[in-house]
């Protein structure tokens, strides 16, 4: 790949994404394009670039931002997160709901990939706040990739990423695959059915949806963007907790040298102060 093509991929890509790509991004980019180029029957990534300069490359210019963006992700990733939401959030926002007034408990994740991190907040809320309780619970999903958002809707996942989380979580939340499915487990509907996904570029336009958030996810998304994106999309994300909400962000991830109103709770957990 010349510089010049790498260049002009890189400077597309954060155009529509926000995605930085590095130097150090350029086998990455590289290797992900060689799909591209199978898929548009295209023998040169220089042709490719051409390509993608037609004013009719909408369509494959989504599939190179789904090309790009990484979706490494596994069940219960981050675990303390999910152990901050059972055994602090729910129980502070529950009480909360009295006086406020809140139809439902809302979850955004912001950045779901193939759906690990939405479900693993559904088996968590399923368990912290059950229908008993008198309180349901929503999590709206949402993510930059077609290609990614339609795995996370099936909620298939291979046997192998099934079989690290407990007997008994796989036993209440999915449902082995017999036949043409063998091998592969699928969240059961019920889950799923607690789950509404959404594609949208975190940068771009306003989500499709109103009602505040008392949580939001959105981990191992900002490092690929540069500071004043960050910046930009913290305080978006901001705007859409109630008072009092809290922002999960990566543990590799950090607010540090970004302006922005929120208060530091624990590593990679941050507030919405109440009064603002």
């Amino acid at each position: 790949m010349r510089d010049s093509e790498f260049e002009f991929i890189r400077t597309l890509v954060y155009e529509h994404s926000r995605i930085q790509l590095g130097p150090d991004k350029r086998e990455l980019v590289a290797a992900r394009l060689g799909k591209r180029l199978r898929a548009t029957k295209t023998d040169s990534i220089g042709h490719y670039c051409e390509l993608l300069k037609a004013g009719d490359a909408e369509d494959e210019l989504a599939h190179l931002i789904d090309a790009i963006s990484t979706n490494h992700t596994f069940f219960f990733r981050e675990n303390a997160h999910f152990d901050f939401l059972r055994q602090h959030i729910v129980p502070e926002m529950q009480a909360r709901h009295r006086t406020e007034r809140w139809p439902q408990f809302y979850v955004w994740s912001a950045a779901c990939s193939s759906g690990e991190e939405p479900y693993s907040i559904a088996m968590t809320l399923t368990e912290a706040l059950p229908r008993t309780s008198g309180w349901n619970w929503r999590i709206e999903a949402t993510d930059i990739s077609h290609r990614i958002l339609d795995k996370a809707r099936n909620g298939i996942y291979r046997d192998d990423i099934v079989a690290k989380l407990p007997a008994a979580t796989i036993k209440t939340y999915f449902q082995r695959g017999i036949g043409p499915q063998e091998g592969n487990y699928r969240v059961r509907a019920e889950l799923r059915a607690m789950v509404s996904y959404h594609h949208l570029n975190l940068l771009e336009g306003e989500p499709p949806f109103r009602e505040p958030f008392q949580v939001i996810f959105c981990r191992n998304v900002m490092i690929y963007f540069d500071r004043p994106t960050q910046e930009e999309l913290v305080n978006k994300l901001t705007r859409r907790l109630v008072p009092g909400g809290y922002l999960l962000v990566g543990h590799s991830e950090s607010l540090t040298g970004i302006k922005h109103s929120l208060q530091l709770v624990k590593p990679a957990i941050y507030r919405r102060p109440l009064h603002s």
